[in-house]
């Protein structure tokens, strides 16, 4: 992986949002993402905590981003810093989520009174507005255009790499025993220093932002378990990630902090196992 071997400056925090925080760079053109473990769903109506999480998706996005980037795929990542932070291009995001959908589940199913888990003829590809406050609606071209969200040729680009992001990550998933159902994504406009702008595929790949199902068994592996109070977050979260090589078979674990005096030299402290503590959910209704 691509890590930074001296300390990297972080500068004051520009954003925050419901999985992380964004901070000044040390370079001009240049951001700190920081991965938080708080969980949200159906647009942060249902909120916790997840010991562990930002580690793990850290780890998964910066592993899936590389790849991505080894088939011409431009991204906004540049290096990892620490185990929860990474060193990002300063992009415009559009302020569109992207989803890509193999089999209907979520919002789609309830939608179309599909079955969920029934093969899509082919990948539909949707735009949603990027707005929790209007609960992130369904949007056409037609309203991309007219509201000025996005140029035709910027969104024809981001369906396009959209697509081939799904044909790599359909095998990449595949190949280690996981079913991509459907997948979120977000573009940034990065502007270049001629005069140019480039898409450039921004935000992260973990599954916070993925449905990912176990594909002989049909186990979800990602954020649906909080979403529907199924247990079992962590531990599999923590299966992707062992899937995918980024993390050994053990619980991951931050380093803890110095034992004190007190503490005996021949009785070693336990590293801390990941736990969850959810919030007392509402009965909502969301997208994903």
């Amino acid at each position: 992986m691509r890590n930074s071997k001296t300390k990297t400056q972080k500068g004051a925090m520009i954003y925050e949002g419901k999985a992380k925080q964004l901070f000044e760079g040390p370079e001009p053109g240049t951001i700190i993402q920081h991965f938080k473990d708080d969980a949200t769903a159906f647009n942060n109506q249902k909120k916790g905590t997840i010991s562990g999480k930002g580690v793990i998706n850290n780890r998964i996005s910066e592993y899936i981003m590389l790849r991505l980037e080894e088939i011409g795929i431009p991204t906004h990542f540049i290096r990892t810093i620490n185990m929860r932070e990474q060193l990002v291009r300063a992009v415009e995001i559009v302020p569109l989520e992207v989803v890509v959908r193999n089999r209907a589940a979520g919002s789609f199913s309830k939608r179309f009174q599909v079955p969920e888990g029934e093969l899509l003829p082919y990948p539909i590809v949707e735009c949603y507005l990027k707005s929790d406050q209007l609960n992130d609606p369904l949007v056409t071209d037609e309203h991309i255009f007219a509201l000025d969200l996005a140029h035709p040729q910027e969104v024809e680009e981001m369906y396009s790499l959209a697509l081939r992001i799904n044909d790599f990550l359909c095998g990449l998933f595949y190949g280690v025993g996981i079913r991509l159902i459907d997948f979120k994504i977000e573009f940034g406009r990065a502007y270049e220093e001629d005069g140019g702008v480039s898409i450039l595929l921004a935000d992260e790949i973990t599954p916070d932002s993925c449905r990912l199902w176990d594909v002989k068994t049909g186990e979800k592996l990602d954020k649906d378990r909080f979403r529907h109070d199924m247990g079992g977050i962590s531990e599999a979260y923590q299966e992707v990630a062992r899937r995918l090589g980024v993390i050994p078979d053990a619980p991951v674990t931050e380093t803890p902090k110095a034992a004190s005096k007190k503490t005996p030299a021949s009785k070693p402290r336990s590293p801390r196992m990941t736990k969850l503590t959810i919030t007392k959910p509402r009965t909502p209704k969301g997208k994903k």
